[in-house]
């Protein structure tokens, strides 16, 4: 990892992903979360102060060091405890069937493997359980889409692998996932080939 992703891009995710139009939208995605609730893409914890106090302990996976750094103020004030259980959500260290909920904001357009990823989430989350999410990704207007593919390798190069160019609904899907409810929308205030974002809850299909 070189000095820019190490030190210059977690600053940068810090700002760019808890503007005033998405901070609304953390809100929204965290609702009915409790419990144990796995969050990948945990960053410099910016979903904290929007949780439920019914959450009584967040399991943060993330790679970057930095990012633990700047969320140390956030964390304190917690009303959650949180611990880190490692670096990568395409390999979870966790037992099968061990977390109540799960939670992904900005975070499965980075992953390499999101579908590894979500089949993971899949793995340790308890019968009942649900995965929040709120993701951008693909958009349905074909001028957009076309920009979005277009630029995906220079985001990827500037933003630590981040795509723009992900359906979310269909990695869900075919990770063995189903769609409690899903909303697609233009985030406000947004550039449209970067905003169009995905929220929701998603359930392991159950045999």
């Amino acid at each position: 990892m070189g000095f820019y992703e190490r030190w210059v891009l977690p600053r940068i995710m810090e700002l760019t992903t808890n503007t005033p139009p998405i901070r609304p939208l953390r809100k929204r995605v965290v609702e009915g979360l409790a419990g144990d609730v796995l969050e990948i893409g945990f960053g410099s914890g910016t979903n904290l102060p929007y949780l439920p106090k019914e959450v009584e302990r967040v399991l943060a996976v993330d790679p970057s060091g930095e990012a633990q750094k700047l969320a140390r103020e956030r964390i304190e004030r917690a009303t959650a405890k949180v611990e880190s259980v490692g670096l990568d959500g395409q390999a979870l260290s966790l037992r099968d069937a061990s977390v109540d909920f799960a939670l992904s904001t900005l975070t499965l357009c980075t992953i390499p493997d999101a579908q590894r990823a979500l089949l993971e989430l899949r793995r340790v989350l308890k019968p009942g359980g649900a995965l929040h999410f709120f993701e951008h990704g693909i958009a349905p207007d074909a001028s957009v889409a076309r920009w979005q593919r277009r630029l995906t390798p220079i985001q990827k190069a500037l933003v630590g692998g981040c795509h723009l160019d992900r359906d979310i609904p269909a990695l869900l899907l075919s990770a063995g996932f189903v769609l409690d409810r899903v909303e697609s929308f233009y985030v406000e205030k947004t550039p449209r080939v970067l905003g169009y974002a995905y929220l929701g809850v998603a359930r392991p299909v159950t045999s």
